[in-house]
């Protein structure tokens, strides 16, 4: 058997010449945990990772609605969860309540950054039109119409809270996106 020759190569004893791709650090980056100046990711020290809330809520889906589609979508999950709360609940107002809550924070997440003042708008027109298989009514159109009115009345906990949840959602996506925009300058009043 022929044993090979290894060459030991001198230490290196000066600092790496640019653009030769040697490092004093054998993590790839430069002396000292510096990122090179041209790499756009931060030190693997800098980088964290998310909690798995945080991550668990980015694989969720991310729509963004128009102003009317967010009217739309709001509008047409409270009328179906008005329809199931009247077979599973018995019209129960309080149960009707407690889900329009949910739905408000959706819509006021999911409309886009341009029509986030609709979000608090609709919300409210919405609870009215979910109220329509909840609202007690003897079968007629005055009937059914006092009833949604009284509904409105006795519930308005419920309602004032719900557009109070899409107004702060709203108000805070708003100041996220005006805050994301550098350089712009207001206008002089």
């Amino acid at each position: 058997m022929e044993q090979h020759r290894i060459r030991h190569r001198p230490p290196h004893s000066g600092p790496a010449r640019p653009g030769r791709g040697a490092s004093a650090d054998p993590r790839g980056g430069r002396a000292g945990g510096q990122a090179a100046a041209g790499s756009r990711r931060p030190p693997a020290t800098a980088r964290r990772s998310a909690p798995p809330v945080v991550r668990a809520l980015r694989r969720m889906p991310n729509p963004r609605l128009t102003g009317l589609g967010g009217g739309l979508f709001c509008a047409a999950v409270m009328f179906a969860l008005g329809c199931l709360d009247q077979l599973l609940f018995e019209a129960s107002l309080t149960a009707y309540g407690v889900l329009f809550l949910p739905v408000c924070a959706l819509t006021a997440a999911w409309v886009r950054g341009a029509d986030l003042v609709i979000a608090p708008v609709v919300v409210p027109i919405a609870f009215t039109v979910g109220l329509l298989p909840v609202a007690d009514g003897d079968g007629g159109f005055f009937s059914q119409l006092m009833g949604i009115v009284t509904a409105l009345a006795t519930q308005a906990g419920w309602l004032y809270g719900g557009t109070l949840v899409a107004g702060v959602i709203a108000t805070v996506r708003k100041i996220r996106l005006m805050n994301r925009r550098p350089g712009r300058t207001r206008m002089p009043v």
